[in-house]
């Protein structure tokens, strides 16, 4: 089941850009970047980490694709 994520926009509300979170959450830009286009699915430990630095709930960052 994919993963959807609004990462790009809370980046841009925090004003943090992908090297910087990516710095911040232990990973390279080129995985942020693959976890913001949906290209890969971040681990939960990871996911936790990127929802911290935006002082958010896991839920409000990553959610489920429904799918029919």
């Amino acid at each position: 089941m994919p993963m959807k994520n609004s990462m790009k926009m809370h980046r841009a509300i925090c004003n943090i850009t992908q090297e910087d979170l990516a710095a911040r959450v232990g990973v390279t830009r080129q995985a942020i970047i693959a976890i913001e286009h949906g290209k890969y699915v971040p681990s939960a430990v990871l996911a936790m980490k990127i929802a911290r630095e935006f002082n958010k709930p896991f839920e409000e960052v990553f959610s489920l694709e429904e799918t029919d």
